[in-house]
């Protein structure tokens, strides 16, 4: 729809709750939440496992239970504009693209998906963060007597239907402005079907759930259509008799791929199409096979493979066309994207700019998802026939020696089909998922045994399997992960995992780590007292979790575990012990199934009982380095305006290198709150002629630029250092830091600018910066960015309060767990501004740098080099006379 349509469905708007009560938005009684958050002492692990003991089904069907679940919370739905995403497959893929795209049009987006890898809190989004713990415990708090009373009348709300009010509910909450809802089953009875979609599509029609939708193709295609809008067509990939049954339930708009196209459908150099082709010229199957009598609205073609990673992507529609890359490979994401572009055209108004940057930029974590090249290491989740023949078709564009299956799978699923559809392995790597439903391994051994040649090997633990593997296979081979979700999600850990190391000098310190873990309150008592020595805290699943508590009890260390119960996700272990306690864990580790050598290794390295030298020589390895800020800005929210005349920004570098700089940071665009933006060419003109003068500079040259155009002429200049306040979020600024081989500081921010008028809410600021962290530098080395050259920067005031920046501050050692240098940027900052006098932010800032050096941090980024070089030196001197035993 267009902006005029989205901002009367917006009018809509009730008065909002929290003027009455701080709990939500709508028009009910506010007194009926007050009474039970006040009194209630439920904590996060109590509220999600209440939800985990719903039932996943129920025998009758209709989405009454959830309009009456949603009148009981005030109707939150009808404050949000929805959209519905329906289909056989590919709901997930086209959700995550759309919400992409419509976030890069300045609107604030909700997203609602499932299943999720480790957390239920990864299905409920907003602006790609995951709903707060703290809100999960208040909706619960909230809808608990009314699923209670249903229960009592035999008519129990499911576990699906309460995850879907609670979406609504907390979208209505943050005030989005598009909710892109992921249906369930079908879409007559889908729980999400209890909203009024301004938009809805169906991506593909097949045979599934033939006891609840139809035992035919026709039948299912018709009970899906029934999301379509009002007003609105609805946007679909579907072919053949399923569309033709969609057409008799709605007017639809039809995405294909292209294929057998004349010269006149290709762009000038032959790697897109032309408008002409839309409407009039013949298109393909899902499959790819063609189909000479059908016809689209919207065309897509994939080019081809522009890196491990990364696929470039036509897509054209009768007015419009957009070239770019996709991270999401195969011609079915390509139609996926195609739907998307055409949702996000009916909801927004999204140049094509904006709608190749969400393309481009898309996050789908464990959909064919190379981790790593040598070996190729690829993740995906297909769970059937179906989807198993596409990771065999995309896995035929690369070039790889033998082919390693580490496979595990459902119960309930087609195994001898999956198998025969897969690409025909050289080894067979059998594991079996810490899932209620997971096939034995010795069953998925039979069928592969029977159904192919190789050799077939199993193990108990998923990281095992993988471990083993990775260290078989030969740099040319490739590991495949696929079978399930669950199983790529526990494969998943070997790269996202982090251990750090949590300080625990006191009781109180004990009991916060404990907290922040998600340790029942009962524990703390006994396990705070107990954690005098090294603590470390990190992620695993249950079954490890209880061999690491066996384990840690035999050598006299402790382990506490988290209370959440279900088996398929993520539970927290914080371990306590003296070193020696924790080399002899690492030694029984080395060959057990809990996750063996590799966990051995991050356990080592998190303590430091060995260490690797950095393999190139920068100017944070020895001690910490002082990044002089260059502002030629007009606009900064220090200096703005001083240095933006080239001699003066040029005389000014000379002083900084004079007073002890090791990096100048020139930046040409403000990031302050509220900055207006600048075009690339402006911000050009002003970086690039400082930058080719500091060239002869006896410093480094660090280039502050969050644009992909301006840091690559940067680099040409004679940069040595990106420094990109988004974290590296876009693709193409990845790609550039790569093919330059240079380091990058990736830094956390959730906007850039910051908005001033949005907050963010954080469970604790540490645990959640460091969880979007990990997933930053995972994408940069996906794009050949070795981890040795990234310089992690929490953040400190982007996004954050004072409070929350002094956290990350007193828990910098927390983020060693990346492996990766630390770099905080905290000068003149507001989070100074309560312990400054006289509005003088300079001695706190020194203060915070002589705080942070102490604490190891490798590089401090400053505008005052004088004063902060001597807070470092003094800092070190104090190291070194401990070293010394003075």
């Amino acid at each position: 729809m267009d902006q005029d349509r989205l901002r009367r469905h917006r009018a809509r708007l009730t008065v909002p709750l929290r003027k009455l009560s701080g709990c939500g938005t709508g028009a009910f009684d506010a007194s009926f939440i007050d009474r039970r958050v006040i009194c209630s002492r439920m904590d996060y692990c109590e509220a999600i496992n209440r939800l985990e003991r719903l039932h996943r089904s129920r025998t009758e069907f209709g989405t009454e239970p959830t309009e009456a679940m949603l009148e009981a919370v005030g109707n939150p739905h009808e404050d949000v504009a929805a959209v519905q995403i329906a289909g056989s497959n590919g709901k997930g893929s086209t959700a995550r693209l759309l919400e992409r795209i419509l976030r890069e049009t300045g609107l604030t987006v909700g997203c609602y998906t499932s299943p999720d890898l480790n957390d239920r809190r990864e299905r409920i989004q907003v602006q790609g963060r995951k709903i707060p713990k703290r809100e999960v415990v208040r909706f619960v708090e909230t809808i608990w007597p009314f699923v209670v009373d249903r229960s009592v009348e035999g008519n129990a709300p499911t576990f699906f239907e309460v995850f879907t009010v609670m979406a609504l509910w907390h979208f209505a909450r943050e005030d989005v402005d598009v909710a892109v809802l992921e249906v369930g089953i079908g879409g007559r009875y889908d729980a999400t079907s209890a909203v009024d979609p301004v938009a809805a599509a169906v991506t593909s029609v097949s045979l599934e759930h033939t006891d609840v939708l139809g035992s035919t193709v026709e039948e299912i295609a018709r009970d899906k259509a029934q999301v379509a809008p009002d007003d609105a067509p609805l946007v679909t990939g579907a072919t053949g008799d399923a569309l033709e049954a969609i057409r008799t339930e709605t007017d639809v708009i039809t995405v294909a791929a292209a294929e057998h196209l004349g010269s006149e459908a290709l762009d000038a150099d032959g790697g897109g199409l032309s408008g002409p082709a839309v409407g009039d010229r013949p298109i393909g199957h899902r499959d790819g096979t063609p189909d000479p009598d059908a016809k689209a609205d919207v065309l897509v073609r994939e080019n081809g493979m522009v890196s491990t990673a990364s696929s470039s992507l036509s897509l054209v529609g009768p007015d419009w066309e957009v070239q770019c890359r996709t991270p999401l490979l195969g011609a079915h994401q390509g139609i996926n994207a195609g739907i998307a572009t055409a949702l996000a055209r009916q909801v927004a108004a999204p140049s094509e700019r904006e709608i190749a940057t969400g393309i481009r930029n898309v996050r789908w974590p464990g959909r064919f998802e190379v981790m790593d090249d040598a070996p190729l290491s690829v993740l995906d989740g297909a769970h059937n026939p179906e989807a198993c023949a596409s990771v065999a078709d995309l896995l035929e564009r690369f070039e790889y020696d033998d082919l390693h299956l580490v496979f595990g799978a459902m119960f309930d699923k087609d195994h001898v089909e999956m198998c025969r559809a897969l690409p025909e392995p050289d080894r067979v790597v059998l594991a079996e998922a810490s899932v209620d439903r997971a096939q034995p391994t010795d069953v998925l051994a039979a069928t592969f045994e029977r159904e192919t040649d190789a050799a077939v090997v199993e193990y108990e633990s998923v990281l095992v399997a993988l471990d083993r593997t990775l260290r078989t296979a030969d740099p040319d081979d490739c590991v495949l992960v696929t079978g399930s979700l669950a199983v790529v999600a526990e494969a998943r850990d070997r790269w996202t995992r982090t251990v750090r190391s949590s300080p625990t000098r006191t009781s109180a310190e004990a009991r916060a780590v404990l907290r922040r873990a998600d340790v029942p309150e009962s524990a703390h008592r006994d396990h705070a007292e107990r954690l005098p020595h090294r603590t470390l805290r990190f992620r695993v699943r249950h079954d490890e979790a209880a061999e690491l508590r066996s384990l840690m009890a035999s050598i006299g260390g402790t382990c506490a575990v988290s209370g959440i119960e279900a088996t398929d996700q993520h539970v927290e272990v914080v371990l306590s012990g003296t070193v020696a306690q924790f080399t002899d864990l690492t030694a029984r580790l080395r060959g057990r199934s809990v996750g063996g050598r590799w966990l051995a290794q991050q356990l080592t390295r998190a303590l430091g009982i060995s260490t690797n030298d950095p393999p190139r020589a920068y100017p944070w390895n020895d001690a910490t380095a002082v990044m002089g800020v260059l502002n030629v800005t007009p606009d900064s929210f220090h200096d703005g305006g001083e240095y933006d005349a080239l001699e003066d920004a040029i005389a000014r570098a000379r002083a900084m290198a004079a007073a002890g700089a090791d990096v100048i940071d020139v930046g040409g665009e403000s990031t302050r709150p509220g900055a207006q933006p600048i075009t690339a060419e402006t911000e050009r003109e002003r970086v690039l002629p400082v930058v080719d003068r500091l060239a002869d500079f006896d410093v480094a040259v660090s280039i502050d630029t969050r644009k992909p155009s301006v840091a690559e002429a940067a680099l040409e200049a004679g940069a040595d250092v990106v420094n990109d306040v988004t974290g590296l979020a876009d693709e193409a600024m990845r790609r550039i830091v790569a093919d330059h081989d240079v380091p990058a500081v990736l830094m956390h921010s959730l906007s850039a600018p910051v908005d001033p008028d949005r907050g963010y809410d954080y469970d604790d600021v540490v645990d959640d910066v460091l969880e979007q962290l990990t997933e930053r530098v995972i994408l940069a080395e996906r794009a050949g960015i070795d981890r040795s050259q990234l310089v992690v920067d929490p953040g400190l005031g982007f996004g954050k309060t004072a409070a929350e920046s002094f956290a990350l501050l007193d828990r910098l050692e927390e983020f060693r767990a990346l492996g990766t240098p630390l770099m905080i940027g905290h000068s003149h900052k507001s989070m100074l501004e309560g312990v400054a006098r006289d509005g003088d932010r300079l001695p706190p800032t020194v203060a915070a740098t002589a705080l942070a050096a102490e604490r190891g941090v490798d590089v401090v980024r400053v505008h005052d080099v004088a004063p902060n070089a001597a807070a470092v030196a003094t800092a070190d001197r104090l190291a070194t006379s401990r070293r010394q035993g003075r």
